[in-house]
């Protein structure tokens, strides 16, 4: 199974370049994501808006303030109680002393600047549901897109890994085209995997870019090892976070996180060519990777919690709406 990363492999007992057949996944029934030619970034951006955005309308009623505009961001002023403000954000103290109705206005809702920094690596190019990871970052990195732009703010994308390149801030639905342009730009074969941008790089690099108060989703599978004592990418994503509104979006695929009973099974690992054998009927096999992927869930989560970062979750197997409308109520609670 190419493009696999399979946790921990040289812990399992594997072999290599076993010349066995590979079996067929996922198993009967499931569904698995289809080989189709890539959509071209206006088509795509045009279905992400019918099928998605307005899905996300219908729920949201176009309030997208828990989504995009976390409890983190700055309180800019108090002014006066206006005709359609909502009661919530009423301050009952400024009202109480002034005897009229104030409400309390973030810096987000002047004008904000959002950055996607999308990972191109070729362990993103995997999927055995309704899409790839690649795909749905772009998904998702579109859905923002739309969003960001329909709201008058401005929006830049940073690639790094397979790919690198960046479209910076600019207003109107010609940029999220831009954005997805970008996120279309093929591999780099002529990089080798040491000479590719890595997670730290990238955002080291919008850190020095990012001049005003951002709001930044970083959106990986975050299979790069999670170093231990906040260093590493860790700790530059922890110093983004103390200046920026930082979210990281997660895509998984269900056959990274377990491990299907089918037998004997090749796996090459997309970034080193590695190719190694397992045998997936043997209890122990998927019980070890079970643990490694426990263990590895919860040291990123604790390294976005220590930087408090949200997390998102997107998988393969289902489109975005169910997890964006979750993760808005989660943040638009805190901020009430």
């Amino acid at each position: 199974m190419t493009g696999l990363r399979v946790m921990g492999m040289k812990w399992l007992g594997v072999k290599r370049r076993v010349p066995r057949p590979q079996p067929s996944l996922p198993k009967s029934g499931e569904q698995r994501a289809e080989v189709r030619p890539p959509e071209l970034p206006a088509q795509l951006l045009r279905r992400l808006e019918f099928k998605i955005v307005r899905r996300l309308d219908g729920f949201l009623f176009g309030d997208y303030r828990g989504l995009f505009y976390g409890p983190s961001l700055d309180l800019a002023e108090v002014r006066e109680y206006q005709p359609g403000d909502e009661v919530r954000r009423i301050d009952w103290n400024v009202t109480a002393r002034s005897g009229r109705l104030h409400v309390r206005q973030y810096q987000e809702e002047r004008e904000l600047t959002t950055w996607l920094l999308v990972d191109t690596s070729s362990s993103m190019n995997f999927g055995t549901r309704r899409s790839l990871k690649s795909e749905l970052a772009r998904e998702f990195a579109g859905v923002a897109s739309l969003i960001v732009t329909r709201h008058g703010d401005r929006l830049g994308a940073i690639t790094f890994g397979a790919a690198a390149g960046m479209a910076p801030p600019r207003h109107g639905r010609a940029q999220a085209l831009s954005v997805l342009k970008l996120l279309s730009t093929p591999a780099q074969p002529h990089l080798d995997a040491n000479e590719r941008p890595s997670l730290a790089a990238a955002l080291t690099n919008a850190g020095h870019l990012m001049r005003r108060r951002s709001l930044v989703f970083v959106i990986s599978d975050f299979l790069e090892e999670v170093p231990s004592g906040g260093g590493g990418w860790t700790g530059v994503l922890g110093r983004l976070a103390q200046r920026h509104d930082v979210v990281a979006v997660r895509i998984s695929d269900p056959v990274e996180r377990a491990l299907p009973d089918v037998g004997g099974l090749r796996v090459r690992d997309p970034e080193t060519g590695e190719e190694l054998w397992l045998d997936t009927s043997d209890p122990q096999v998927r019980a070890a990777h079970a643990r490694l992927v426990g263990e590895r869930d919860t040291a990123l989560r604790r390294a976005l919690q220590a930087a408090r970062i949200d997390l998102l979750e997107l998988t393969t197997e289902r489109d975005p709406v169910g997890p964006l409308l979750r993760f808005a109520a989660s943040r638009r609670g805190r901020r009430a």
